[in-house]
């Protein structure tokens, strides 16, 4: 079992967006994470919006995945139930491992806020070449949610017993 750290280590993170509308200056939940990943302590290496579109994502997260200055990738988007969310499929063939207690636990809290709307969430989580890979829905709110109650401790060396900072790329 991982340890906790006794120091915060900051973590190089790349941020993308999932929309077909969304432009940069309508990115209010990219541009929220990074602002909370910021005050958090960590470094934005890269930030992009991508379409919707299974491989354009793949694309960008592959080439994310093997940047070996990139520890933890945040994507918001694409992951409800219309035929056109397309993130869960892009990112399931990338994964050495799924978190599958990512998913879990953000749709626990999720209850509370959105009540049985949120068993449409496909939010899901995964470790790809020691970058974890946290995915979640587009709206702000809802990456609020999985800032708050989960991404936060789980990015940050001090948290116990456990988290994800000895599992990265050094």
């Amino acid at each position: 079992m991982s340890k906790a750290s006794k120091d915060f280590l900051p973590l190089s993170l790349a941020i993308l967006t999932v929309s077909d509308h969304r432009t940069e200056a309508e990115n209010t939940s990219g541009h929220y994470l990074k602002e909370v990943a910021e005050e958090a302590g960590h470094r934005i290496a890269a930030q992009s919006i991508v379409k919707d579109n299974l491989y354009k994502i793949r694309a960008v997260v592959s080439q994310w995945i093997a940047d070996e200055q990139i520890q933890a990738i945040l994507i918001n988007g694409g992951t409800g139930f219309t035929q056109g969310d397309n993130t869960p499929e892009a990112l399931k063939p990338l994964f050495d491992r799924e978190i599958e207690g990512f998913g879990e636990l953000f749709r626990m809290v999720s209850f509370e806020e959105i009540g049985t709307s949120t068993i449409q969430s496909r939010a899901l989580a995964g470790m790809a070449n020691q970058t974890v890979i946290f995915a979640m829905p587009g709206s702000t709110s809802a990456c609020r949610t999985a800032w708050e109650h989960v991404i936060e401790a789980q990015l940050d060396a001090r948290n116990g017993p456990c988290n994800f900072t000895p599992h990265v790329k050094k």
